[in-house]
């Protein structure tokens, strides 16, 4: 696995999101309630939108277009459940956060 260098413990604090490209993948960092670090598309798997533009509340990912809904913990979706969100392997390395985008693919649903 290669994993790339996106970002610092600073640069992400718990209850925030930050948008980054990655070997030309769009990766939503998160940072859940608790401290988990996430990485999931960034992109809403419905129609195209950039996750980065709507709501993290530190459990859930909102969608500003149409307002659907995805766990924080594991990129479910809630709202609707039939959906979800690619997730990227993450390590952090003393305070610096890497994400591998090798074999993961964005995830479409339905409209």
């Amino acid at each position: 696995m290669s994993f790339t260098k996106v970002c610092t413990l600073d640069d992400i604090w718990e209850g925030e999101m930050e948008p980054f490209t990655v070997d030309g993948h769009d990766i939503l960092l998160v940072c859940a309630e608790g401290g988990e670090i996430k990485a999931f598309q960034g992109i809403c798997p419905h129609q195209d939108i950039a996750l980065s533009e709507g709501k993290f509340d530190g459990k859930k990912l909102i969608c500003r277009a149409h307002l659907w809904q995805f766990d924080a913990s594991n990129g479910k979706g809630i709202n609707p459940d039939d959906c979800a969100l690619a997730e990227y392997p993450i390590k952090v390395d003393g305070d610096d956060i890497y994400v591998e985008t090798a074999g993961v693919e964005p995830l479409f649903a339905h409209s």
